[in-house]
């Protein structure tokens, strides 16, 4: 009997469906949601019944979730079931006209998403970002151009799936009912109604948006997909958000959404009204004047010795920082961030000034301040130059500026806060630890991606000018990020950059360099060879207290090379325990990057090829200095330079020994370059 009444319990359990199927919901104000929505980050219910998923702080994340998950799939073939849902949301910038990142409409296998804020919306996190297994569905409300992921403009609607890439995106817009498209700004702190459709027998995703209730006949988006591969059997939807260097409150008033049928449709005129519109009666209207007049008179007297005692405090804003994208902190807030600037939150000096570790007392993020002192060479020109250009870089492997700030003249930005410091302390003198060769291979990497997307991957082409160990910096997990734009140059791609003074440290400045005073993407890739050489042989490009036959890092190297010993460079730190593969890669590749003549070198585009392993290196070096313009005819480039080598083994690089000692013209053209610059005949940081 007992075994009859646990089979009829078993079997009645078979027949409670997961989740009660719940197949559809509707949500006209969430006053009443209760914990049928699922809230995490900083998104919240408003009184108003209004979802707030961010607000006006920088790097936030806020995810909304409807609690239970819906069964998305046939269990009998696997196919996703058609689904369609409408909501209406709003985006409120800190700033008119600059957004601050974007809200997506999300299905996804967890309602608590790992992720990252800024252009991850989110979503994901560097790690994840385009793995299949993330099995993440969104359609992005994108308010921030990000090059990274190939965003079309800062005001944009985008298919996501598994990768915060759009597979289709197109600029907000909306048709009217005789088809003629009009443009619709998604930060214009207005109620916009979005409707998402999927038709699981066309295999169609339709996206539709209009500043009106009224559904348009023509979406805006048309993506054909099978989302069978994309969704596991149960998934949760709702919404995610998040905020970057600049902010915005992200709203949602209304949501409704639906499995196997047409959502429910949403009146603007019914939902909450977003803060500060709600219309008031006249009689209140009246009261609040009167007292707001009153009050105006008091704080007439109130502000002259307010203003007073402030005036001499007043941070300056001045009519170019207006057009700067990062945001703007007060100084008091640094301030308090930094407990006053305090000695024992000073992570660093140079140069340039200090810089010290701080806490955001309003968010609690911890940031790194770059003070820049009174009699810094690094004045307001630079200070400048690293705002308009790392400012509106995003790229995992750059360093994040967050914000900055002027008063009279204290100069101060603020960054990421890199838990790990500076690569340099990690290889060279008494290092605090000793970074295996896998860790400094990936730090490699990093920073050849981060410099690629510096020349190639941004609007225009960003010439660093300063790499060097000291301006990467390592983050909790020991990722490399490349810093420091105080010296950073733009131009247009296509073009020839402009004649600049030459700045820079010995041992990273290109040859050419003092001669033409120009920085190139070709300088950038000499500084990268000489910081390749240093990861791997734990010394600085130059050494004045070493053997004579030591100083010079690249020089070294290569007779190493030639006299069959070349692995004896390597940092005796490591003890032995590295890939000998991928050290001799990384000191061919080092020497290449190094050549004294720009045509010889590599770019960051091969650089990054060859350290992916997606082609070979060539079998044969020639000595750095081994091309000259105009001889044998090479003056096309790296490419040309590469194939006029002879076809033959690796040993044939001991035919060059006779060139200068074994060193080739390369130790004259360095040792030459740093005594110029050592005689004053260069400008240097």
């Amino acid at each position: 009997m007992a075994y009859l009444i646990n089979f009829c319990l078993f079997f009645t359990l078979l027949l409670v469906p997961v989740s009660s199927q719940i197949d559809q919901l509707s949500y006209a104000g969430f006053k009443d949601a209760g914990t049928n929505i699922s809230l995490t980050g900083v998104a919240e219910i408003e009184k108003s019944g209004i979802l707030r998923l961010t607000n006006e702080t920088s790097r936030l994340i806020g995810h909304s979730f409807y609690a239970s998950p819906f069964l998305s799939k046939n269990k009998t073939n696997g196919k996703v079931f058609s689904f369609s849902t409408s909501f209406a949301f709003a985006i409120v910038p800190e700033y008119p006209k600059l957004g601050g990142h974007g809200l997506a409409f999300t299905i996804s296998t967890s309602k608590d998403l790992k992720a990252l804020p800024s252009q991850y919306l989110g979503l994901l996190n560097a790690t994840d970002e385009g793995n299949f297994t993330n099995h993440l569905f969104a359609v992005e409300f994108d308010t921030v151009q990000d090059f990274e992921f190939g965003d079309i403009n800062d005001n944009h609607v985008g298919i996501d799936i598994n990768s915060m890439t759009s597979n289709d995106s197109a600029a907000a817009a909306y048709y009217t009912e005789d088809s003629t498209k009009q443009d619709l700004n998604l930060k214009s702190g207005k109620a916009v109604m979005a409707w998402i459709d999927y038709d699981s027998v066309q295999n169609v995703l339709n996206v539709t948006i209009s500043p009106a209730s009224k559904k348009p006949v023509l979406p805006i988006l048309s993506f054909p997909v099978d989302l069978s591969t994309i969704f596991q059997e149960y998934m949760y939807v709702g919404f995610s958000s998040s905020t970057g260097l600049l902010a915005s409150s992200h709203y949602i008033l209304g949501w409704s959404f639906k499995i196997n049928g047409q959502t429910q449709s949403l009146d603007l005129a019914s939902l909450p009204s977003l803060p500060g519109s709600k219309h008031k009666h006249l009689g209140m209207t009246i009261g609040v004047s009167v007292a707001s007049a009153v009050l105006a008179i008091i704080a007439v007297f109130l502000g002259i010795f307010y203003f007073v005692r402030k005036i001499k405090n007043a941070d300056i804003i001045e009519d170019w920082e207006l057009e700067i994208g990062p945001h703007r902190y007060s100084y008091q807030e640094l301030k308090k961030a930094t407990k006053s600037f305090s000695e024992k939150e000073l992570l660093g000096h140079g140069g340039f000034g200090q810089v010290y570790k701080g806490t955001l007392l309003d968010s609690k993020i911890q940031v790194a301040v770059k003070r820049i002192s009174n009699d810094s060479r690094q004045g307001l020109r630079e200070f400048v130059s690293e705002i308009a250009s790392i400012g509106r870089l995003r790229h995992r492997n750059l360093v994040q500026l967050l914000g900055w700030c002027r008063r009279k003249d204290d100069l101060l930005l603020v960054y990421d806060f890199m838990a790990n410091g500076s690569l340099d302390k990690f290889l060279f003198d008494e290092p605090k630890m000793v970074l295996s060769w896998e860790q400094r291979f990936r730090i490699i990497k990093d920073v050849a991606s981060g410099l690629l997307y510096l020349h190639e991957g941004y609007e225009k082409v960003v010439i660093h000018r300063d790499v060097k160990a000291s301006n990467v910096l390592l983050d909790g997990e020991l990722n490399g990020r490349l810093g420091d734009f105080g010296l950073a140059r733009l131009y247009e791609h296509g073009s020839n950059p402009n004649t600049t003074r030459v700045v820079g440290i010995f041992g990273y400045l290109a040859p050419e360099l003092p001669r033409t005073g120009k920085a190139t993407e070709s300088t950038d890739v000499y500084a990268f060879g000489a910081l390749l050489l240093e990861v791997t042989c734990g010394r600085r490009p130059i050494e004045p207290k070493t053997a004579p036959e030591g100083i010079v890092l690249v020089d070294w190297v290569w007779s190493s090379f030639v006299e069959g010993r070349v692995l004896d460079v390597v940092d005796h730190r490591l003890n032995g325990q590295y890939c000998e593969k991928g050290v001799m890669m990384v000191l061919k590749l080092g020497s290449m990057c190094s050549n004294s003549a720009p045509k010889g070198r590599p770019s960051m585009r091969q650089v990054v090829r060859y350290l992916d392993e997606e082609v070979g290196l060539p079998e044969i070096l020639r000595a750095p200095d081994g091309l000259r313009d105009g001889v044998n005819g090479i003056a096309e480039g790296f490419d040309d330079y590469v194939h006029s080598l002879a076809s033959s083994s690796f040993d044939k690089m001991s035919s060059y020994s006779s060139m200068g000692n074994g060193y080739g013209g390369t130790s004259f053209a360095s040792l030459s370059t740093s005594l110029s610059l050592l005689q004053g005949r260069g400008e240097t940081r």
